[in-house]
């Protein structure tokens, strides 16, 4: 499946599809709290998308991936979040989400970030190099889904600030973001 897989950067064209796809990724996970289709609206209507990638297949877009800059209390510059990453149920657990995840992680290098953070599950992130790194957090969420990836081997310390985009609890338009 993955030989015909496209991935390519979001289009005007793509935006209803990457809300539907994201809403249906997460609509049965029991620890979402079902508003990530927002957050990346959100996001989007901000301007602090840096990446926002998609995974088509025979012309179906199947999967979606955003990564956004975040902040560093000790004021370390050229870090992201990523989040959230969304396949389709029924492309879940074929590669869909590796391949976006990489492919992202390696455009983010080739802008030059130093690193990329993350909240997520353990089980899952560190097969693509990211640790929990003692110091380095964000608060309210336990540590052991807390990940960071360094592109220059360099940790930073303190908290992490994710965009206020990830705070977004409806669509941008209708005020109840």
């Amino acid at each position: 499946m993955l030989d015909h897989l496209i991935l390519r950067n979001e289009t005007p064209a793509d935006i209803q599809a990457i809300g539907e796809v994201t809403e249906a990724a997460f609509n049965t996970l029991e620890i979402s709290d079902h508003t990530e289709q927002f957050i990346v609206e959100a996001l989007r209507a901000a301007g602090a998308l840096t990446l926002s990638l998609v995974a088509e297949l025979d012309g179906r877009l199947i999967g979606h991936i955003a990564f956004s800059p975040l902040t560093l209390s000790d004021g370390t510059p050229g870090w992201y979040g990523l989040g959230p990453v969304s396949v389709l149920p029924e492309f879940q657990r074929q590669g869909v989400g590796q391949a976006l995840i990489r492919e992202g992680l390696s455009r983010l290098r080739d802008l030059h970030a130093r690193g990329c953070c993350l909240v997520g599950h353990p089980e899952y992130y560190p097969k693509f190099g990211f640790i929990n790194v003692p110091g380095l957090g964000h608060e309210g969420v336990p540590p052991e889904v807390f990940f960071a990836l360094s592109f220059d081997g360099y940790y930073p310390q303190g908290t992490v600030t994710f965009h206020p985009g990830f705070t977004a609890q409806g669509h941008p338009s209708d005020g109840t973001v």
